[in-house]
């Protein structure tokens, strides 16, 4: 039994990630997206069927071709994943920032006490 795919795995490999770029202006046929890509054709039907298994891509057929269309609503989980991770560092790398201020302070201080101690 074949595990689900999911869309983390869908974005893990840049050629993916590049064929997404491609279909999400607009839906692109088989063809047109194999001949961007220095491998293949059966590479790219696999990287086609996990976007497709992944829920990223729908493939139409018009007559003799096959056109790719992106479904990217899927890439939700991944913007709400890195958003909870964006959050905790934005929060802890505020506060690292507020604590390096607040200990300059200080020390500025003291350096302008011994400054002003050694004029007397």
């Amino acid at each position: 039994m074949e595990a689900r795919r999911d869309v983390f795995q869908a974005i893990a490999d840049p050629t993916r990630r590049a064929i997404i770029g491609m279909i999400a202006r607009q839906p692109v046929n088989v063809n047109t997206i194999a001949e961007q890509f220095d491998v293949s054709r059966q590479a790219i039907s696999l990287h086609l069927k996990v976007l497709s298994e992944c829920g990223l891509l729908h493939i139409k057929q018009s007559g003799r071709e096959r056109f790719c269309e992106a479904k990217l609503e899927k890439l939700n989980e991944v913007h709400e994943w890195v958003a909870q991770y964006h959050k905790l560092w934005t929060g802890r790398l505020k506060a690292l920032k507020d604590f390096i201020e607040q200990d300059e302070i200080p020390a500025s201080a003291k350096k302008n006490k011994r400054t002003n101690t050694a004029k007397k």
